[in-house]
């Protein structure tokens, strides 16, 4: 063995340390989809307290009181409660899987460094008291005050369970000093709950009405809200769906006449063997992300005394974007110097354009709508709310910046579709067919795109996702209509996310 072939060795080891490390750390991390449950959840039971309204809109009252009986349910607040138990849970044992973690890690070297681990139990801990609060009011409201206080009487925040407790007792408070505790501390549904109860206590019904007006203008946003969100679903599934059924008739009945035919087993010719394919992967992808960069980055904060958890959220958005920038710009050099012996390249290597691209785009992403909501509700069943999430997507939900929303776009469904379809489509997957069967390299290209992501819970839906990018570009022969469909997929998401957090 050459000293290359050591050193990449070596680098192999390291970077596979790394990316199976991070796996294993996501496991014990709840994933964002829990918390999109809640938003949606939160909308629902914004939504329910139309049901009851008498209000004489433009809307006619009994159309929208239908529509929102079709999306909430006939019983929201028990659906409501429901979801919350499960959170709850799931966070439950997050945090005992991060103590037990942490009495480990202090039993085997008492003086490591646990500030992150502390962090993480901190914020998990702050997170269930929270959930037990609203939990209780969810059930208060219901009239089922004993089980609200076997919530409350859980939160460590006693001041915080105290207010509720003092509203929901029926016993005159003041109604000045808690109306403000409750707004700094609630939101939507919950504050307007709150801020009801404690106005009928107190008898003040011009406060009561006011509230009263505010939640039938929050329903009716929450409504729309919601049609929002289903529109993409049933819509985009329901084509999906009858894409994908003609697609596998006409593959039966014409096989190498059809369109999933086109270019099936077309090979690419690649004049590098494994090694460079190896080099650009595991160096150019995995090493540089997730020991060079991280590096990096950590000297400049040393030198500087930059402190990036210290960023808002635009701040936060702009940081994402740059370190992207710099793992995408890096990528692309180490590709660049791995294939520089080989050019001129064959023809087809890295082609963006060919005939008709745009309508594989759109019919990829068509298509991974019901195929990728599929596998994603069967793999919530495995995980359970476990798994960790990609972190740029809880950032997205909970920004509702204007400028910051634009930087996640840039970086999502701009920057992330180019780089990674280069690198996972027009690089790993055409190179695998030197090796490999054209479905085998789809398949392969697919799964470590998918363990790039450096999240469990997501492995098997983004392998679906990239299976569908490996068939449309292996189909199409033209990159744009891969980064196409990524990039449609990301936006989608990032949508939803948005639409989730105006609430």
């Amino acid at each position: 063995m050459n000293l290359k072939r050591s050193l990449l060795a070596i680098i192999t080891v390291i970077s596979l340390y790394c990316v199976f490390f991070a796996l294993g750390q996501s496991l014990g991390e709840p994933q964002v989809q829990a918390q999109l449950e809640l938003y949606q959840t939160n909308l629902i039971l914004n939504s329910a307290q139309l049901q009851t309204s008498n209000s004489h809109d433009e809307i006619d009252s009994a159309d929208i009181n239908k529509i929102a009986q079709t999306l909430v349910g006939t019983d929201p607040y028990k659906t409501a409660e429901n979801q919350y138990k499960k959170t709850l849970k799931i966070v439950e044992k997050s945090l005992k899987q991060l103590k037990s973690q942490a009495e480990e890690i202090i039993s085997q070297n008492p003086e490591t460094p646990r500030q992150l681990l502390k962090q993480n139990i901190k914020q998990s801990e702050s997170l269930l008291d929270d959930l037990r609060l609203k939990l209780g009011i969810i059930c208060a409201y219901q009239n089922k005050l004993d089980v609200a206080n076997s919530y409350w009487n859980e939160v460590k925040q006693e001041n915080k369970a105290q207010i509720v407790k003092s509203i929901w007792s029926d016993r005159n408070s003041n109604p000045s000093n808690l109306a403000q505790e409750i707004q700094e501390q609630y939101n939507g549904w919950f504050e307007n709950t709150n801020l009801s109860q404690l106005y009928r206590i107190n008898n003040n019904q011009i406060e009561l009405n006011n509230v009263t007006k505010q939640q039938q203008e929050l329903a009716k946003k929450a409504i729309y809200q919601l049609i929002s969100l289903s529109i993409l679903p049933i819509f985009g599934g329901i084509i999906g769906i009858s894409l994908v059924v003609f697609l596998l008739i006409q593959l039966i009945l014409k096989k190498e006449e059809s369109i999933l035919a086109t270019n099936a087993n077309q090979l690419w010719n690649s004049p590098w063997d494994g090694e460079t394919i190896w080099q650009v992967l595991i160096i150019g992808f995995f090493f540089l992300s997730q020991v060079i960069l991280p590096i990096v980055i950590g000297i400049i904060m040393g030198l500087t005394g930059f402190n990036a958890s210290a960023l808002d959220v635009r701040g936060t958005a702009l940081y994402v974007l740059m370190t992207y920038l710099l793992m995408a710009v890096g990528g692309l050099t180490v590709l660049y110097l791995c294939l520089k012996p080989f050019f001129p390249l064959p023809e087809n290597w890295f082609k963006l354009r060919n005939k008709n691209w745009y309508w594989w785009g759109i019919g990829g992403y068509l298509t991974a709508i019901p195929l990728v909501f599929l596998v994603s509700f069967l793999n919530q069943q495995i995980w359970q709310g476990k798994g960790g999430s990609n972190p740029l997507l809880l950032l997205t939900l909970e920004s509702q910046d204007k400028f910051a929303l634009f930087i996640l776009f840039i970086t999502a469904s701009i920057a992330a579709p180019i780089f990674e379809e280069i690198m996972f489509r027009g690089f790993l997957l055409s190179s695998l067919t030197r090796y490999l069967p054209v479905s085998a390299s789809i398949v392969v290209s697919g799964s470590i795109f998918a363990i790039a992501h450096l999240s469990l819970a997501e492995v098997i839906p983004l392998t679906t996702l990239g299976i569908i990018l490996g068939i449309v570009y292996t189909r199409s022969r033209s990159l744009l209509a891969s980064i196409m469909v990524h990039s449609l997929w990301n936006s989608g998401t990032l949508f939803t996310l948005f639409v989730l957090g105006s609430n």
